[in-house]
C-alpha cells in the first residue's frame, strides 16, 4: 500500500512540476517577445524541469525496477506499451494542429510553445520507462563490479541534470566531459546481454518486433520536437531547448544505443535458438529423469519418462523400451510406435543377424538405413539402441527410432547415452527405495504383531496362600511362539500352561494365539490334563500346517490337596526342587508335542502324572531357548547350569528366581542378542 500511495504521489507531483514549468517557460517566452522583464526567475523552468525529472525516476523506479515476476518480454512490452500511449496523445496532438490550419493559434508561438512542452513531457516519459527496464535487463545477473558502474552511471546523469539546471546550452568544458563520461559508462553498460541467451526461440521474435516499435517511438518523437522547437528558435531563444541538455541528450543516446545493441545481438542470436532450446531440454528432462524416483508412484513410470525425454531430446520419432525379467515374462514400453510394429524390428534384426543393433552391450549409432528398408512396411529408416543398466547387470534395452535414414549423429548419442545411464541409476534407486519401503512397511506389521503378541501373554498371573508365580518372556525375533498362562479353575485349584510353538515370527505367534483360545476354553472345564491336551490336540490338527508343533506341559495344582497333576506333551522337562531333600531333579516324563499325530491314537502317547508338593518347594517352567542358549564357544547352557543357577537363590521369592536367572544366561552368552526365545516361569511354594 505504501508503494501505491508512493507511485501517485510522484506521478502528482511530476504532473505538477510539468505545469509550472510549462506556465514558467511560457511566461519568459512571452516576455522576451514583448521585450519585457518577466516576473518569475529565468532558472525556474530549468529547476521545474529537474523535479518532472526526478519524478519520473521515482515513479518508474517503483513502477517498474521494483515490481516482482516480470520477465524479459514483459519489460519490453511495458515499453512498447507506454511508447504506444504516448504515441497516441502526440499524434492527437498533431491532428488538432492539422486541423487549426493556418488559423492564428496555429501559428501562435507560445501555443506552440505549449504543444512542445507537451511532446518533451511524453518524449521523456518514454525515455524514463525505457531507461529503467534496460536497467532490469542489465542488471539481471548482477556483479559487485556491474552495481558499481551502473551507480557512478546514475549519479552522473543525476549530476548532469543539476548541472544543466544551472547552466544554459552543451558547449561547456565540464559538460563535455560529462556527456564523454556518460557515453563510456554507457557503452560499458551496454555490452550486459546475457537476458538474451535465456529467451527462446519464439520470444525473440517478439522481442525483435518490439524493440523496432521503440526505434519508431524514439524517432518520431525526436524529429517531433526537434521540429517543434526549432520553430519556437526562430522566434525566441528564451525557451527551454531540450538539445542544450546533457541529460536529455545522454538518456535518449542510451535508450537507443542499447536499444540497438539488443535488436543486433537478437537477431545475430536467432540461428542458435534451436539449439540452446535443445539443450534446455535435455537439461530439463535429465532433471525428470533424475527426480522420477521422488515424484513417480512406480517403477513404469521411470520408463515412460524414459522414453517421452529421449524422443523430446533428439527429435526421434518413436522409441521403444523392452525390461527382461528373471521370474516374469519381458515387458515391452511404447512410444508413438505399436508393440507389434517394435517386436517386427525386432525380429527382423535378429533374423538378418544384424550385429550391434539390440545387443545388450550396445551403445553405438546403429543407422540401420538399409537393413531398415527391407523390412516390408517398416516406416523407420535409422535406428538408436542402448542397454539400461542396474548394479552392472543390463535389464533391458532402449531403443530410439526416426523416420528418416541417417537420423542420428554422435551428439544425439552422447544425449541417449547419459539418458539410459541415468535412468538406469534411477531405476537402481527406485527399487533400492522400495525395498526400504517394504522393509519399513514390515517393521510396522511387525511391531503391530508384536504388540499383539505382548497382550496375549497375562499381565497378572494367579497366586495364592500357598504359592507364588513369576515369569519372563523374550522373543529372539520382533514375535515369538513362546506362551505360558494361569487361569483359576475353583476356589482350590489353579491351571497353569507353558508351550512352545515350532519356528519363529509371525506364523508362530499366530498359532500362540490359537494355543491362547484353547487354554481359556478348554481349562474352564475343569478337565483333568489327560483330557486337556486330547482335545487340545484335537482342536490343533485342523489349524497347524503340516510341520507343525506345539510342545506344551498343562498343570492342575491343586491347593486342599497340596497336589500337582500335569501332562507333559513334547516339552522340556521340568526342573522341580524339592526343599526336604535339598535336592533338584528334572520331571522327563514322556508325551507326544501337539499337532504331530492327526489320528485318535494320540490318547495312548501322554500320561497324567501326579507329584505333593511341600513348602520352599519350586518348580521352573521353561522352554528350549533356556537351555540351548549359546556362549561364544557355541556351547550350551545346558540342564546342569539350569539347575546349579536355581540352587543358589532357592530360598529367594519366585521374583528374585526369576531375575537371577535371566541375569545369568545373558551373562553366559555374552550379548543381549538371544538366538531363540527366552520363557520361564517360576513357581515356588509357600
Amino acid at each position: 500500500m505504501r508503494a501505491k500511495a508512493l507511485i501517485r504521489i510522484t506521478f502528482l507531483g511530476a504532473f505538477i512540476a510539468w505545469l509550472v514549468l510549462i506556465f514558467s517557460d511560457v511566461t519568459i517566452l512571452f516576455s522576451d517577445i514583448r521585450g519585457l522583464n518577466p516576473d518569475i526567475p529565468l532558472w525556474l523552468p530549468r529547476f521545474m524541469f529537474d523535479l518532472y525529472v526526478l519524478g519520473l525516476f521515482i515513479y518508474y523506479k517503483f513502477k517498474i525496477e521494483k515490481e516482482e515476476g516480470l520477465n524479459f518480454t514483459d519489460l519490453l512490452w511495458r515499453v512498447f506499451a507506454t511508447g504506444l500511449v504516448v504515441t497516441v496523445v502526440s499524434l492527437g496532438l498533431r491532428l488538432v494542429l492539422f486541423l487549426l490550419g493556418d488559423t492564428t493559434l496555429a501559428s501562435n508561438i507560445l501555443f506552440t510553445d505549449v504543444v512542445y512542452h507537451i511532446n518533451l513531457a511524453l518524449f521523456l516519459g518514454f525515455l524514463m520507462a525505457a531507461f529503467t527496464s534496460w536497467k532490469r535487463l542489465i542488471l539481471y545477473q548482477k556483479s559487485k563490479w556491474l552495481i558499481r558502474i551502473w551507480n557512478v552511471f546514475e549519479f552522473t546523469l543525476l549530476f548532469a541534470l543539476l548541472y544543466d539546471s544551472l547552466n544554459s546550452g552543451t558547449n561547456g568544458t565540464l559538460s563535455t566531459i560529462i556527456a564523454l563520461l556518460l557515453g563510456g559508462l554507457g557503452l560499458v553498460l551496454t555490452a550486459n546481454m546475457k537476458w538474451v541467451a535465456y529467451l527462446n526461440f519464439k520470444q525473440k521474435w517478439t522481442s525483435l518486433l518490439l524493440l523496432l516499435l521503440a526505434f519508431f517511438y524514439l524517432g518520431y518523437f525526436f524529429y517531433t520536437t526537434t521540429r517543434l522547437a526549432d520553430s519556437i528558435a526562430i522566434q525566441s531563444v528564451s525557451f527551454l531547448d531540450f538539445r542544450e541538455h546533457t541529460f536529455s541528450l545522454s538518456i535518449f543516446a542510451f535508450v537507443i544505443v542499447y536499444s540497438l545493441f539488443s535488436f543486433l545481438v537478437i537477431l545475430f542470436n536467432l540461428p542458435t535458438s534451436s539449439v540452446f532450446e535443445q539443450k534446455l531440454e535435455e537439461v530439463v528432462n535429465f532433471q525428470r529423469i533424475s527426480r522420477s524416483i521422488q515424484t513417480e508412484q512406480n517403477e513404469e513410470s521411470v520408463y515412460n519418462i524414459l522414453l517421452e525425454s529421449s524422443v523430446s531430446s533428439v527429435f526421434a520419432d518413436a522409441a521403444w523400451l523392452e525390461i527382461r525379467s528373471v521370474s516374469q515374462e519381458d515387458r515391452l514400453f511404447t512410444y508413438e510406435i505399436t508393440e507389434p510394429e517394435a517386436r517386427a524390428i525386432q525380429d527382423h534384426v535378429f533374423n538378418n543377424k544384424i550385429k550391434g543393433a539390440l545387443d545388450q552391450g550396445a551403445d553405438k549409432t546403429k543407422n540401420l538405413s538399409k537393413h531398415l528398408g527391407l523390412l516390408k512396411g517398416a516406416r523407420f529408416r535409422s535406428l538408436l539402441s542402448f542397454p539400461i543398466m542396474v548394479k552392472g547387470e543390463s535389464i533391458g534395452t532402449l531403443a530410439i527410432l526416426k523416420e528418416l535414414p541417417d537420423g542420428f549423429n554422435k551428439e544425439m548419442t552422447r544425449v541417449i547415452s547419459t539418458f539410459a545411464n541415468q535412468a538406469g541409476i534411477s531405476i537402481e534407486n527406485f527399487r533400492l527405495l522400495e525395498e526400504a519401503f517394504q522393509n519399513e512397511r514390515y517393521k510396522e506389521e511387525l511391531k503391530i504383531a508384536k504388540t499383539v503378541q505382548k497382550s496375549l501373554l497375562p499381565e497378572k498371573l494367579e497366586s495364592n496362600d500357598d504359592f507364588e508365580i513369576a515369569a519372563f518372556s523374550q522373543s529372539a525375533d520382533e514375535v515369538g511362539g513362546d506362551y505360558y498362562d494361569t487361569i483359576r479353575i475353583n476356589e482350590h485349584k489353579v491351571a497353569l500352561i507353558i508351550a512352545d510353538v515350532s519356528g519363529k515370527g509371525t506364523t508362530a505367534a499366530f498359532h500362540m494365539s490359537q494355543m491362547k483360545g484353547i487354554f481359556h476354553s478348554l481349562a474352564q472345564q475343569e478337565l483333568d490334563p489327560h483330557e486337556f491336551m486330547v482335545r487340545a490336540n484335537q482342536a490343533l490338527v485342523f489349524c497347524l500346517e503340516r510341520g507343525s508343533f506345539i510342545s506344551a506341559i498343562y498343570f492342575v495344582v491343586d491347593s486342599q490337596k497340596k497336589e500337582i497333576t500335569y501332562c507333559r506333551a513334547g516339552h522340556c522337562p521340568v526342573l522341580y526342587y524339592r526343599s526336604a531333600l535339598n535336592k533338584i531333579e528334572y520331571l522327563k516324563d514322556k508325551g507326544a508335542a501337539l499337532g504331530m499325530v492327526k489320528n485318535k491314537t494320540y490318547c495312548n502317547m501322554i500320561d497324567v502324572y501326579r507329584i505333593d508338593y511341600k513348602t520352599d518347594d519350586v518348580m521352573v517352567l521353561y522352554t528350549d531357548g533356556i537351555t540351548e542358549a549359546n556362549d561364544a564357544k557355541g556351547e550350551e547352557f545346558g540342564y546342569d547350569n539350569l539347575g546349579h543357577t536355581i540352587l543358589e537363590v532357592k530360598d529367594k521369592g519366585a521374583k528374585e528366581i526369576q531375575e537371577h536367572l535371566i541375569a545369568k544366561l545373558y551373562e553366559y552368552s555374552g550379548t543381549d542378542d538371544i538366538n531363540d526365545d527366552f520363557t520361564t516361569m517360576i513357581v515356588r511354594f509357600k
